[in-house]
């Protein structure tokens, strides 16, 4: 298929998929705990609700909307870079530890740091990026080879490795901190949205929108990257400049997502596997339908869990990963 073909194919995916969004958005908008009929949606919209209408649906409903969307889609565009940087299929910052790290640090802020109450939602992405960087370093340092350069399968098996290490090191620092604060952990690790308010979207809000163009910009890198070392130094390219800037971006990306979501994995695996098998692997082609399909997937997760279980639901989490792992496993056995 030609390049002008597949742009076009894109722009109707494209086009699909924010269709596809918005219908979803409507339906999560008018199901759940609390009644709040489609009828009624409209008219609520418009500032003709009751009082209890405007709470359900602009203090409970749309918040988590669009934290789960925003997040979906800053963790696929995290998934995205790092498949292309590492040229791993499996790569996903949930799966190979990049989520866990950030986790370990927002246990640690979040069991023995004052919090001011004001500044912590806008704290929370930094104290996520900080351990995600710390970690990202460390798996880059045990994967990479001076022979071989960097290993795309040692990545993956060091990366799970860090992550059941992270998990154990969770365990061990919430084990004897208070019930209340254990409770919150436990809902971290869950993939619990529990970030559902107003503030959490502002603080999550300028980190996908200065990462998605930025990565789009890079895409001429990512692709370069996705060859192996030799062409992409033979072109030009400055390596592992590019390479660090890239990573960085991934983690910062997914940072930014888990710290208002909790440990949620996979969506960095699925959406950009899906996109590519639909506009090819240019990186600037199907980098934008990835980053569409991981909100709608994780926005379609979180609406279906929320509405199995009465009061609270299925962590979103967890039903992304009941797709996930099964698509985990065929992939690792394709590969």
């Amino acid at each position: 298929m030609t390049l002008s073909a597949l742009v076009r194919k894109q722009r109707l995916i494209l086009l699909a998929s924010s269709v596809l969004i918005v219908l979803t958005i409507i339906a999560s908008m008018g199901v759940g705990y609390a009644s709040l009929s489609f009828d009624r949606l409209i008219p609520v919209l418009f500032g003709h609700g009751t009082f209890k209408e405007d709470f359900v649906l602009f203090s409970v409903r749309l918040p988590r909307i669009m934290i789960t969307l925003l997040s979906g889609m800053a963790l696929a565009l995290s998934g995205s870079i790092m498949q292309s940087v590492t040229r791993n299929d499996l790569a996903d910052p949930g799966i190979i530890g990049i989520n866990s790290g950030a986790g370990v640090a927002i246990a640690v802020f979040f069991l023995y740091v004052p919090i001011n109450v004001g500044s912590f939602v806008y704290v929370m992405p930094l104290v996520a990026f900080v351990g995600a960087l710390i970690t990202a370093a460390l798996i880059y340092i045990f994967s990479y080879s001076r022979t071989r350069g960097l290993d795309p399968i040692r990545l993956v098996l060091v990366g799970v490795g860090f992550s059941l290490a992270l998990s154990g090191i969770m365990v061990v620092i919430i084990s004897s901190a208070e019930r209340s604060k254990v409770d919150f952990i436990a809902k971290w690790i869950a993939g619990s949205i529990w970030g559902t308010d107003w503030p959490f979207i502002w603080a999550l809000l300028p980190w996908v929108i200065l990462l998605i163009p930025f990565t789009l910009f890079k895409s001429r890198q990512l692709n370069l990257l996705g060859l192996n070392e030799a062409s992409a130094i033979g072109v030009g390219l400055k390596l592992e400049k590019e390479r660090l800037i890239l990573i960085v971006t991934a983690v910062a990306s997914a940072a930014a997502a888990v710290s208002v979501t909790g440990g949620i994995a996979f969506v960095g695996l699925m959406a950009p596997h899906i996109a590519k098998a639909l506009v090819g692997p240019r990186n600037q082609l199907f980098i934008p339908v990835a980053v569409l399909l991981g909100g709608w997937l994780l926005l379609f997760a979180d609406t279906v869990g929320r509405n199995l279980v009465d009061p609270d639901g299925i962590p979103a989490g967890i039903m992304v990963s009941l797709i996930g792992v099964p698509y985990f496993a065929y992939l690792l056995l394709k590969k």
